[in-house]
């Protein structure tokens, strides 16, 4: 990573005043390409590349934890570079920045899906076992969809804490008793769904990682490891107002947020728009997905700024996981209100989903509120 020193003849210089050359960019740039290809072989060298029979037997689909972690790295480094090439594609051959930054947002995308699954699972079964207070939920029956045969360890509840069966429930015995006993079946119901979707998202990482077009898109990754194509005005160019544009673009998305909204603990027009027919996405959780987005741009110019000597920021740490939280409750939202659209359900069952889909509703809220007092702290702080 390039060195950036202060010029101690001048008394005034500190980190905020020096320039920060385009060779810290390219440097940036290799180090994440770098990444790329040892996840790539670490992945490959763990059978990460080929099919596996566990992806056809209900069991964990994605091998092993080797595996799982070089896809990872992969999917960490992939949005780098693509974050990266969005925030200072002034400064780089813009026909080569263009073509190769779409292509790492599909690749990143794709080998995101199964983790997400896996993830919406888990959480909703952890919600309705904390809703209900049933203590576990029966096995599913022998011969029903992809992954009936074993409930995977990762997608498995705990088993509910004694004081798990206090919670928006508690006072109205009746509720409590019907939300039990449709639990169950609400639960069975979402493994079916989400594991079948998961297993759906491994066969398409595989075909994806085995396809012409993601070599072509490790071709471009292993030429930008040892040669970046800067412009000519890259040598003498200052980062620092692309990351400062990144920065205030943020600001203004933050701006444009119902923040007084997000302060309040129930948001009813987001409960009754999910619980719709109409299966488009929730309109109200679009700008804050993007804010999600400038955050993470932001924070990767960060690090091209400072590289290795970046620091940490506590506030602005916690406003992007608060905006992970919202991301995931949101989902898992849309899939507990995609569950009870589906046909001939029982009405305990359509009961269990429906007081789901609001719990992770409150969720959203919380997440928002927790990004907001976050985000006050971080502009406060803010030189």
């Amino acid at each position: 990573m390039a060195q950036r020193h202060l010029d101690p003849a001048d008394p005034k210089a500190g980190p905020e005043t020096v320039p920060v050359a385009g060779d810290a960019l390219a440097a940036y740039l290799q180090a994440q390409a770098t990444e790329f290809l040892r996840a790539l072989r670490q992945h490959r060298e763990t059978g990460g590349g080929t099919s596996n029979h566990s992806a056809s037997n209900g069991s964990a689909p994605n091998g092993t934890e080797e595996t799982i972690d070089a896809a990872r790295a992969l999917r960490r480094s992939a949005r780098r570079i693509s974050g990266t090439l969005h925030t200072f594609r002034p400064l780089l051959d813009a026909d080569w920045s263009e073509a190769l930054r779409p292509e790492l947002a599909w690749l990143s995308g794709t080998l995101a899906l199964e983790h997400a699954y896996a993830a919406r699972l888990e959480r909703l079964l952890a919600a309705l076992h904390r809703l209900s207070g049933s203590s576990a939920f029966p096995a599913q029956a022998t011969g029903s969809a992809v992954g009936s045969r074993a409930t995977t360890a990762e997608s498995r509840p705990k088993r509910a804490e004694p004081e798990s069966a206090a919670g928006p429930h508690s006072g109205s015995t009746s509720e409590r008793g019907h939300l039990t006993v449709g639990a169950a079946k609400a639960g069975a119901l979402l493994e079916r769904q989400l594991t079948l979707a998961r297993t759906r998202a491994h066969s398409a990482a595989l075909q994806a990682l085995g396809s012409s077009r993601f070599h072509a898109v490790a071709d471009n990754v292993a030429v930008l490891a040892s040669e970046v194509p800067l412009t000519p005005a890259a040598a003498t160019a200052d980062l620092k107002p692309l990351a400062a544009a990144a920065e205030e673009r943020l600001s203004d998305a933050v701006t444009g947020l119902p923040l007084l909204t997000a302060g309040h603990p129930y948001n009813a027009a987001a409960l009754v728009q999910g619980l719709s027919t109409d299966t488009a996405p929730q309109p109200q959780d679009a700008p804050w997905h993007q804010v999600r987005l400038l955050l993470r741009l932001h924070r990767y110019a960060r690090e091209v700024l400072h590289g290795d000597e970046a620091p940490v920021d506590v506030h602005l740490l916690s406003a992007g996981q608060a905006m992970d939280r919202h991301r995931d409750a949101a989902e898992a939202a849309s899939a507990a209100a995609s569950a009870a659209r589906t046909p001939r359900i029982a009405p305990a069952t359509a009961y269990a989903l429906g007081v789901l889909h609001a719990d992770q509703r409150h969720e959203v809220e919380a997440a928002r509120f927790a990004f907001q007092r976050a985000w006050r702290k971080e502009t406060a702080g803010a030189p």
